[in-house]
């Protein structure tokens, strides 16, 4: 649990998957990225796939509202936050935000990873998302446009992966229009989203998939004042604030206190097999799809808020290639001091690359160089961008 002057990290326990199936739903070189790309078996970097893009800053202004649902199994938590009004928006003040991605197959021999990035996937009043007012207020009705970040690890295959990457933020987005719960419970409202987001989701990959073939998620939903986290799996998403490395997941790894009692009090085992596996299957104990391994592999995420704050540098979210090899410090560290240095230089020209672009390529240029056995993606997204304009002759 992560508090600070101007934001808070809460982390929600999803909830048990009985109750969901019963509802209705040193830096290298920066590589060029002007192309789809992808580094071969052999060791050779080919080429990476990367997207680089600007986005609108949310239209909100700024506030902290209530704490509703429970915290997590660990912690036993419950937090009550209130309400306070801001002078200054974080989305005003910060006039954009911009991104960048890189995915690459290392040295597997498929490449199951898959990146999505949807600006603005969804519009909703400032309140519905945690806005920076107080519900009810004079301009808790503007409207804050909402943006979706997403990071898909497969196993036994591609199809899930790719599916989620297709499908998810639009599930989401019907799921967010079908829930009617008062904006005073903004959080409850997003937490039902995401559970049954994933529930219909991992309903959908059977269309598409064999029971022996799943992917993790992490998914962050970004508006002006809050960054909402929802995670199934091992992949993750941290934020670097000033000097702080704050983790938004905790992985899903079978040997994880919490989960190691939900397997094993399900008739399920834990096998040390190159680490904690389910039935020395698979790495991680939750999951879309896999359903030849239910009840002990579940798609139910667990779901995090974080209040912005002006000190935000940067988002990251990666697959666990890159986490393997790399800890969330380092990862912090490295986005933090080559996004200043960026920034200092950065240009508006056709060939620049955006700073967020340059992270995310070391990062992944790192971890193949650190010998990285997974494929390997990773998403920044820059929450302080600004562009010095080019002098026109």
């Amino acid at each position: 649990m992560e508090q600070s002057e101007n934001g808070q990290l809460e982390r929600v326990d999803s909830v048990p998957y009985s109750e969901l199936a019963s509802t209705s739903s040193g830096l290298s070189s920066i590589l060029s990225t002007e192309d789809s790309q992808s580094v071969t078996s052999s060791g050779d970097i080919s080429t990476i796939s990367g997207s680089p893009g600007e986005i609108p800053a949310s239209v909100v202004v700024d506030a902290v509202v209530p704490r509703y649902g429970g915290a997590s199994r660990e912690e036993e938590l419950t937090m009550t936050v209130p309400v306070t009004v801001r002078e200054k928006c974080v989305g005003r003040r910060n006039r954009r935000v911009s991104w960048g991605f890189a995915s690459v197959i290392g040295r597997r021999r498929e490449m199951e990873d898959a990146v999505a990035v949807v600006p603005e996937f969804i519009s909703c009043t400032c309140d519905r998302v945690g806005g920076c007012t107080a519900p009810g207020s004079t301009t808790s009705a503007e409207i804050s446009p909402i943006h979706f970040f997403g990071v898909y690890d497969g196993h036994g295959g591609s199809q899930v992966a790719n599916y989620c990457k297709d499908r998810m933020h639009e599930v989401i987005a019907e799921e967010f229009d079908r829930e009617t719960i008062d904006g005073y419970e903004w959080q409850k409202r997003w937490e039902t989203t995401f559970s049954n987001g994933f529930e219909r989701t991992d309903n959908e990959v059977l269309a598409e998939a064999s029971e022996m073939v799943g992917s993790t998620a992490v998914v962050v939903v970004l508006s002006g004042c809050q960054i909402i986290t929802s995670n199934c799996g091992d992949s993750r998403a941290l934020l670097c604030r000033t000097t702080q490395i704050i983790p938004l997941t905790v992985d899903h790894k079978p040997d994880r206190q919490d989960e190691l009692m939900r397997i094993e009090g399900g008739g399920g085992k834990v096998i040390n097999w190159n680490g904690a596996r389910v039935f020395g299957v698979l790495a991680m104990s939750r999951a879309i799809g896999d359903r030849y391994l239910r009840p002990w592999i579940i798609p139910v995420p667990e779901i995090s808020f974080m209040t912005r704050s002006e000190e935000d540098e940067c988002l990251i979210l990666a697959s666990d290639g890159l986490w393997e090899v790399m800890s969330n410090e380092e990862v912090g560290e490295i986005a933090r001091r080559l996004l200043r240095r960026c920034r200092r230089t950065l240009m508006v020209s056709d060939d620049e690359i955006l700073p967020a672009q340059a992270v995310a390529d070391n990062l992944t240029e790192i971890a193949y160089g650190r010998n990285s056995s997974d494929n390997i993606s990773v998403i920044v997204v820059d929450l302080k961008h600004k562009i010095r304009r080019q002098v026109r002759q």
